[in-house]
């Protein structure tokens, strides 16, 4: 087993490596910035060293000359030192800027490919945690690393100094700094572990918040509003509790690096001062010397400071690489194939599908084909696999076992894009985006005629509703469409996937959530959408599904039977149970 400094140096390398990488991009900034830092480090020595003949020259032997030139030499020195020290900074700055950008570009650009299970995996606050704050982080990182290394420079100038001054008293001054190594080493590691925890726990609240505001009308509607605040307090305190032994570790660190300091000052100023008395130093090389030591101890606890930056880059920088870097999350890939109208056939065969922790399978050994133009419905109860079966078809998921063939080839070499433009999605879950309406329409349409915009609004009935909004068609929806009712949120979804235009549609219980006026509006709308397409079609009310080409009927993840309607209610028990239970409904409902 290695020294435990060693060991974390060796496992902290390859992270700072990495991240040292996202900077090369910008060398001439940063060799500006060296170059600067320089600048700055020797600016700092330079001061120390005039202290000698300022006290000498003007103070003891009353130099007039001196007295001008001294004054304005120092001048010039702290000037010199706050422009390089000022571009130093701006240079690490807009560099560690940039470094954001890029860290967040790559990691945005791999979430949104990943698969749909994974962020039914994975709670949405911690994955914008790692986006807003870890990448942020993350950005400290060279800065951090020249800082240290400014502070390694002005110690090596400073040292110089003094030892200029008195070698020997120099040795006994600077014999103590190793002892300021020890508490650097040790604080180090102990931030690093506490700035782990507290992005953890930041994204905690992060996940928190963001599933209590979606949920905003369910917590009202249970007049929750005292309960959430105390669950938010606890999270809250906790993220407080882990900041309170930050700031201890952090705190503890200066004080006895100044103490290690002070030792050597006070022993300084003990040997030097009895030199100056016994008449073997002047005051002027000795205030020279005391100068440039206090000045060297400054770096000594800047170095802290740095190492503390840097560790909280590292520990951002671990959660950052944990999502790019994992073998285990992948993007989702294609084949090459483009898949190009018209539909076909689509096949499935033998497909079984089993959800993560779930005992029973979700499918089963379905079997299934949709002919080019067929209407074909998926019934059964809740849970019998009907979303599973149709969400394989855009591969949002991929089937554990058995086959799915589209247009004769299979469906893993279609390239994803070409894929998913071509098939139309409506569901019962009509998800909206914080726009205006049009856009919402036109979503991922480029140079979509503002004409085929209203055309396709008519066509799902909601032209009508969107002229009476505020700003029309410029009427921005809130988030998730707040500000229309559910039934004309699934309108304007089946107008988008009219202007979609695409061979292959697929309806997941789109009028499950909607009154019986706005289904009927609904229902006219899908039906001028599915007019010459290809439909799959998953419906809670059979009464939508009667004249299907095949209706489908699943239960625990099998398909019990097949047919026309009229056969089904002659053949299959289950059909025919589910039509009684929705016809007695339909009943109840109407009187």
């Amino acid at each position: 087993m290695g020294h435990p400094a060693k060991r974390s140096y060796l496992k902290s390398w390859p992270l700072i490596k990495r991240c040292l990488g996202y900077f090369s991009v910008y060398k001439m900034r940063i060799a500006l910035a060296i170059l600067s830092m320089g600048i700055v480090a020797a600016c700092t020595a330079a001061v120390a060293f005039l202290v000698q003949p300022a006290l000498d020259d003007i103070f003891i032997r009353k130099d007039k000359t001196a007295l001008l030139v001294l004054p304005a030499v120092f001048i010039v020195l702290i000037i010199l030192k706050g422009l390089f020290r000022f571009l130093q900074n701006y240079e690490m700055r807009i560099c560690g800027l940039k470094v954001l950008e890029r860290l967040r570009n790559e990691l945005h650009s791999k979430m949104i490919r990943l698969p749909v299970n994974f962020f039914e995996d994975h709670q949405v606050g911690m994955l914008m945690s790692r986006i807003v704050n870890d990448v942020t982080m993350i950005r400290t990182s060279l800065p951090a690393i020249v800082m240290l290394v400014r502070q390694v420079l002005t110690m090596a100038g400073l040292i110089c100094i003094v030892f200029y001054r008195d070698a020997y008293l120099a040795f006994w001054a600077v014999l103590v700094l190793p002892l300021a190594v020890y508490p650097f080493v040790y604080f180090g590691r102990k931030l690093r572990k506490i700035g782990r925890k507290t992005q953890s726990k930041i994204a905690d609240i992060s996940t928190f918040l963001q599933e209590i505001f979606s949920g905003i009308r369910v917590v009202k509607a249970f007049a929750n509003e005292p309960s959430e605040n105390e669950n938010f307090k606890e999270e809250n305190a906790r993220l407080v509790r882990i900041a309170e032994k930050e700031v201890i570790f952090s705190e503890l660190s200066s004080p006895i690096m100044e103490l290690v300091g002070a030792v050597g000052i006070g022993l300084v100023i003990w040997y030097g001062g009895s030199q100056v008395i016994a008449g073997h130093s002047t005051p002027g090389t000795f205030f020279s010397f005391l100068a440039a030591l206090i000045m060297l101890y400054d770096p000594v606890k800047k170095l802290n400071s740095a190492n503390m930056d840097i560790q909280r880059a590292l520990a951002g920088a671990e959660r950052v690489f944990e999502i790019l870097d994992s073998p285990e999350i992948l993007v989702e890939e294609g084949g090459d194939a483009a898949f190009m109208p018209p539909f076909e056939n689509l096949t499935l065969k033998d497909l079984s599908f089993t959800y993560s922790g779930c005992p029973a399978p979700a499918l089963d050994n379905v079997s299934l084909t949709v002919a080019a133009g067929q209407r074909v419905a998926l019934v059964g109860p809740s849970g019998a696999g009907k979303t599973t079966l149709v969400n394989m078809i855009p591969r949002f998921y991929k089937p554990q076992g058995g086959k799915i063939i589209l247009n004769g080839r299979p469906l893993e070499e279609y390239g994803l894009e070409s894929l998913r433009k071509n098939i139309g999605m409506v569901s019962q879950d009509a998800f909206l985006f914080n726009a205006p309406v049009r856009d919402n329409i036109a979503y991922a349409q480029d140079g979509v005629d503002q004409e085929a915009v209203k055309d396709c609004a008519r066509a799902a009935f909601a032209h009508d509703f969107i002229k009476e909004l505020p700003q029309g068609y410029d009427t921005v929806l809130g988030e998730r469409g707040v500000k229309i009712s559910g039934g004309q949120k699934q309108r304007l979804t089946i107008a988008r996937a009219l202007l979609k235009n695409p061979p292959l549609l697929i309806l997941d219980e789109a009028t499950s959530a909607l009154d019986t006026e706005s289904e009927r509006k609904v229902q006219l709308a899908l039906e001028n959408l599915m007019r010459g397409r290809t439909s799959i079609v998953i419906a809670h009310r059979l009464s939508t599904v009667l004249s299907a080409d095949n209706i489908v009927v699943m239960e625990k993840g099998r398909i019990m039977a097949q047919g026309k309607h009229a056969e089904l209610l002659e053949t299959s028990p289950l059909y025919a149970k589910l039509y009684q239970m929705q016809f007695q409904d339909d009943t109840l409902n109407s009187g």
